[in-house]
């Protein structure tokens, strides 16, 4: 039993106070509550998306908040009703949780099938506080500090609530399987789950970060033949090309809209599955306008600022393309996420690749923004 276990923590966290303002404190972290877990950070993989909340991209993001939500963690200790998950035990906390109760038509067939967007917390958690509508964070003279998407691993110690804890192996390297908690499975299940794209099929991506490259990673894994590798930073094209790409084009490089070059010059009719991984809302459109007439798909994976919106001709989708949208991938959490840990671990799926740097402490959390900004940055981990 932990010797805190009932008792308040303090510890060192990572505390946004406000846009592009990010220090080093300490913090207190409270026991946590009915049907709540506290977890032992262990390491924090940086997410484009912490990256938008801090620049005040997010319309829900609030000050003083603890980011982060791409991570490995231990129990530290259980609330009252705890069942899923023990002291000791390792967890990805996931930011789309999943009640799994029975009435709940997101997390069961038939409707269940089709979505991992179980709404049961979604009130609270994009509020930044606890189900019960409080924090379990306090800075100095008692000050609130608020959550983030439910997870909160810019931390030592952060609480979440039980159904956003996916509990893996006992022997999963959690510095590697923290990728697993957002942008890599969320590239993978793009292709696996929401396209469920067949083998012999062309695809294109546009975006070379972690998510973009996952996508290619995905697709080549399920035997796409064809895969265009869209990027204005040719120096992303030698990893793009061990992942799977066959093609990479950089837009620069032509003189008129890609799309017009993918749909017509490089193929006949288009290709059949696109995914945006920019969040720019004029690749979004490239992107379907580049998918082929009669069936192709477009994905919109990347999150656009705030206010964005998409737009297209009509004649567009009355000609057979789709868009669609995917969050987390598509994975149920608390189901889905451990068997991809455990892919990983029998060395059916690849993941070091993308760890390109790594940092110590929570003080780390600062140098990982830094290299994230480089360029040359797919995933920074940093290990509490």
């Amino acid at each position: 039993m932990s010797s805190m276990q009932g008792q308040p923590i303090k510890c060192k966290a990572a505390v946004a106070r406000g846009v592009n303002d990010l220090r080093i404190e300490e913090i207190t972290v409270a026991p946590p509550k009915a049907g709540e877990v506290r977890l032992k950070v262990h390491s924090n993989a940086l997410c484009h998306t912490d990256i938008y909340t801090l620049e005040g991209s997010d319309p829900e993001g609030v000050f003083p908040s603890i980011l982060g939500h791409e991570a490995g963690a231990v129990v530290e200790s259980v609330g009252e009703g705890v069942t899923s998950v023990k002291e000791g035990d390792k967890v990805i906390p996931c930011y789309t949780p999943q009640c799994g109760e029975p009435e709940c038509i997101f997390c069961n067939p038939p409707r269940g099938k089709r979505t991992n967007l179980c709404p049961k917390i979604r009130g609270t958690q994009g509020g930044g506080v606890m189900p019960d509508g409080t924090s379990r964070f306090t800075g100095k003279d008692g000050e609130e500090i608020k959550h983030f998407m439910g997870c909160s691993t810019f931390s030592e110690y952060t609480v979440v609530a039980e159904i956003s804890c996916a509990k893996v192996n006992d022997a999963a390297p959690l510095h590697t399987c923290s990728l697993l908690g957002c942008g890599v499975a969320t590239g993978l299940g793009a292709v696996w789950n929401t396209c469920d794209i067949e083998g012999g099929s062309s695809v294109a991506v546009f975006g070379l970060g972690a998510v973009g490259l996952s996508v290619i990673q995905g697709a080549q894994m399920r035997g796409a033949k064809r895969i265009f590798a869209i990027d204005t930073n040719p120096g992303k094209f030698d990893m793009a090309k061990e992942l799977g790409a066959t093609d990479c084009v950089n837009p620069d490089d032509y003189d008129k809209p890609i799309q017009q070059v993918l749909n017509g010059e490089l193929t006949e009719w288009g290709i059949d599955y696109t995914f945006d991984a920019t969040g720019n809302t004029e690749v979004m459109r490239a992107a379907l306008e580049s998918a082929h007439r009669g069936w192709g798909e477009s994905c919109v994976i990347g999150v656009a600022a705030a206010g964005q919106e998409i737009s297209t001709r009509p004649f567009q989708l009355v000609t057979g393309r789709k868009w669609t949208g995917t969050a987390f991938g598509g994975f149920k959490s608390r189901s889905e996420v451990p068997p991809l840990v455990e892919d990983y671990m029998n060395n059916e799926l690849k993941l070091d690749h993308y760890i390109t740097h790594e940092f110590k402490g929570v003080e780390g959390t600062l140098e990982a923004i830094d290299a994230l900004h480089s360029g040359d940055c797919l995933r920074a981990v940093v290990t509490y």
